[in-house]
């Protein structure tokens, strides 16, 4: 991963000129940002831990387990703040090692912060404590670890990336089908610990509807889930570690359903008038099919400047922009193209072809680079997302725009305000918002405002704090008052049975 970015050094983004020149007579971007530091020339503060079996506690080992990737991360990282940094790094390759780790920290009072593919965009990697900090780094515990076939599941250690997941079961003529922005660097682990999702949810679902089991390590023992795909013995346990995020254990294997690969993949772009209409056509597919494997609607702010297809940036067009997305059988995907056709013609839909579709899947995962770019021209762009109910998605989307609008122009940074619908439900669907301004004099102050304003107006819609990107430290205020006094007591006494020194991940989900 890139020091102080996103992703492949080597793939470092440009910004077309139409870019750049809006940047400057729409935004004010004057001049540009901090550029990004060299890891050599940090000053880190010494390592509190000595003499822990198997702990790394080089400056090289500890700033690449530096924060998450949020904006504010990165602001941070380009401003030289290395003040969160872990004191060391273990690397276990097994379950046992993890529980003897654990242990160890808990006699010491070292807090311990699981680390995969180090993505969080949430707070989710920075623990709020003076203890000394251990980054659990599960790289090593990669492993295929089993394969049903028969069942249709397959068992991963924590630490496989999703690349190299997804090659290991395409061997064998099967998909996992999860396919998040973050694909390239996320884990299998992180999947679980965060309750992502992936662009084609519309047609494999949640990652936490595809984990049949899972196994995780506490300091007080050991935690086994998922004795068979459902159960009636009890609430499901299985609920508890998914979206724990490292505070409840340290997931140390995960079992998912898998899919055979598809014969067939097709992507196709449509067009809707507006917002407004395409959401109509988004709820009509979601609640009576036919089922679409992708469906990804952009409002008309994301599809005029083109980040609707962020391999096309800069070429943008009118209306709104739906990617339509079918996988299966040459004679299953005909059939659903042909009905769904039929059913966005009837809902003022306008067909664009396959080039559309095919540029976004080409381009999917090109977003976070591009954040690097903006980052480097003076440009704060950042994200957040919620979900509700379809009845209540207009006021949502237009409380949270107008919150953000006037926060920023307030600040003298007026912003663009772009949204997506990325995944669908029968009751409901997410809004992922993209936020582009000028850079201000205290750039973190000036996005927390905004931040805060948002998620101010997304409790008081009725949408929950995060979809898929989780609570960490960043939402813990609003996730407090959505789940309520009851809920906040319940997730505390879990807390002090698993955790009872309180090492995992501390300040991290538990208000």
């Amino acid at each position: 991963m890139r020091w102080g970015g996103w992703g492949d050094p080597d793939r470092t983004a440009t910004l077309p000129e139409s870019v750049t020149a809006l940047l400057g007579s729409a935004l004010g971007v004057e001049r540009p940002g901090q550029p990004i530091p060299d890891a050599a020339s940090a000053k880190l503060p010494p390592s509190r831990i000595t003499e822990l079996p198997g702990a790394d506690s080089s400056a090289g080992a500890r700033l690449a387990h530096l924060r998450g990737k949020s904006t504010p991360d990165l602001l941070k990282i380009r401003a030289g703040d290395v003040s969160a940094v872990p004191d060391a790094v273990a690397r276990p390759e097994s379950h046992e090692e993890v529980v003897a780790l654990l242990a160890e920290c808990g006699q010491r009072g070292i807090a311990v912060v699981p680390f995969g593919g180090g993505t969080s965009v949430v707070g989710g990697l920075t623990p709020e404590t003076g203890k000394p900090v251990l980054a659990l780094d599960l790289a090593r515990m990669d492993q295929l670890i089993a394969f049903d076939s028969e069942s249709r599941t397959a068992t991963f250690g924590p630490g496989a990336r999703a690349p190299q997941a997804e090659k290991l079961l395409n061997q064998r003529g099967y998909t996992l089908g999860h396919f998040p922005q973050s694909f390239e660097y996320a884990t299998i682990g992180g999947f679980a610990a965060t309750r992502s999702s992936g662009q084609a949810s519309a047609g494999y679902g949640r990652f936490d509807e595809l984990v049949v089991a899972l196994r995780a390590a506490t300091p007080t023992g050991t935690i086994e889930t998922g004795r068979a795909p459902r159960s009636a013995a009890g609430p499901d346990l299985r609920q508890l570690l998914l979206g724990s995020e490292g505070a409840f254990g340290v997931i140390t294997s995960v079992t998912v359903a898998i899919r055979p690969v598809p014969e067939v993949k097709h992507y196709e772009g449509w067009t809707f008038e507006d917002f407004a209409a395409g959401t109509a056509a988004m709820r009509s597919l979601a609640q009576d099919g036919p089922q679409a494997t992708v469906l990804r609607l952009s409002d008309e702010f994301e599809t005029a400047i083109g980040l609707s297809r962020p391999g096309k940036l800069g070429h943008g067009a009118g209306g709104c922009q739906l990617i339509l997305g079918f996988e299966g059988t040459a004679a299953e995907v005909e059939a659903k193209r042909a009905a769904a056709g039929d059913r966005l013609r009837a809902l003022g839909g306008e067909p664009l072809g396959t080039e559309p579709g095919e540029a976004w899947a080409h381009g999917r995962f090109s977003a976070p680079y591009l954040r690097d770019a903006l980052l480097d021209a003076g440009a704060l762009v950042e994200t957040l997302e919620t979900a509700t109910f379809w009845s209540t998605i207009p006021d949502l989307y237009e409380a949270v725009r107008e919150a953000i609008v006037d926060t920023l122009v307030e600040g003298g940074t007026p912003p663009m305000v772009l949204c997506h619908v990325s995944h669908t439900y029968p009751a409901g669907a997410s809004l992922y918002f993209t936020v582009v301004c000028a850079l201000g004099e205290n750039p973190i102050e000036q996005w927390d405002a905004a931040k805060k304003a948002a998620s101010e107006a997304i409790a008081s819609a009725g949408g929950t704090i995060t979809h898929h990107h989780g609570v960490g430290r960043d939402h813990l205020p609003w996730y407090a008052a959505e789940i309520g006094p009851v809920g906040v007591a319940a997730l505390r006494a879990v807390k002090q049975a698993v955790d009872p020194d309180g090492i995992l991940n501390p300040g991290v989900l538990i208000p």
